[in-house]
């Protein structure tokens, strides 16, 4: 793909996926937050192996997810 193309796509994907994100709940945005610390990480760790990002996501998730106070 053209660089020219790829950069204001990714720009509005970001910006779409952002604002999804308004109306969560503090355990939800650290479940978030959690799964993709968790797979650059995983990525980053295991030289970008699909199955490092994965369960690099799944991990941050789970920790986000579970050392979040739930107010409920």
């Amino acid at each position: 793909m053209n660089m020219i193309y790829s950069k204001p796509i990714l720009i509005t994907a970001l910006l779409l996926g952002l604002s999804g994100c308004a109306n969560l709940s503090e355990q939800e945005q650290n479940t978030a937050i959690g799964a993709g610390a968790g797979g650059v990480a995983g990525g980053v760790m295991t030289g970008g192996s699909t199955i490092g990002i994965l369960g690099g996501a799944a991990a941050g998730g789970f920790l986000g997810h579970i050392l979040s106070d739930d107010e409920d």
